[in-house]
């Protein structure tokens, strides 16, 4: 069953101001919104980047990290996780583990339109296999995250903006998450 989803309005101090259709929050004039991004690893410690689907509104057909969403009004962060991974990459996850609460970006795609997202970044194991969902993602990727992360330096164009951003300022957390998996 596919729910319509909201996205959850912020002000600027993260406080809940209400909800708005998420199709109808993303224009040009998107408003401040709860979201979430998560790095997916195996336990070998490779990272699961995916390509978003064509027919995504913002950013299509770019390379990003795992999953991304938006949690919907009385879920937490982490069941908003869980609920995106088995819709997009339909995959079981295990050891939800926040690497940057605090992130927060705005940001305009080609086309105009504008992400302006709290976006706490998430790590976590992927615990099944991929059922992926063409819809969402049209193809991914299993990649060492030491060379995920020189490719994101020597070329940051090539990959969403919140995934170069993200990695910037979550290095040694991705690093740690990843070594502690392959342990």
């Amino acid at each position: 069953m596919v729910i319509q989803e909201h996205v959850i309005l912020l002000n600027d101090q993260g406080e809940v101001l209400g909800t708005q259709e998420k199709y109808a929050a993303h224009t040009s004039h998107t408003p401040l919104h709860l979201a979430f991004s998560s790095w997916l690893f195996r336990p070998t410690g490779e990272c699961l980047v995916t390509r978003r689907a064509m027919s995504k509104k913002a950013w299509p057909g770019v390379w990003t990290n795992s999953v991304c969403g938006h949690p919907q009004m009385g879920e937490t962060v982490e069941q908003a996780i869980i609920r995106r991974c088995r819709y997009e990459i339909g995959a079981e996850i295990a050891t939800i583990t926040a690497i940057a609460p605090g992130f927060r970006y705005r940001e305009t795609d080609p086309s105009g339109i504008v992400e302006n997202e709290i976006c706490p970044v998430f790590a976590a194991e992927i615990v099944s296999s991929l059922k992926i969902n063409s819809d969402e993602v049209m193809e991914y990727q299993w990649v060492e995250l030491d060379a995920l992360l020189r490719a994101l330096n020597a070329a940051p164009w090539a990959f969403s903006p919140w995934m170069a951003a993200e990695a910037a300022s979550a290095e040694h957390q991705l690093r740690q998450f990843a070594a502690e998996l392959a342990q």
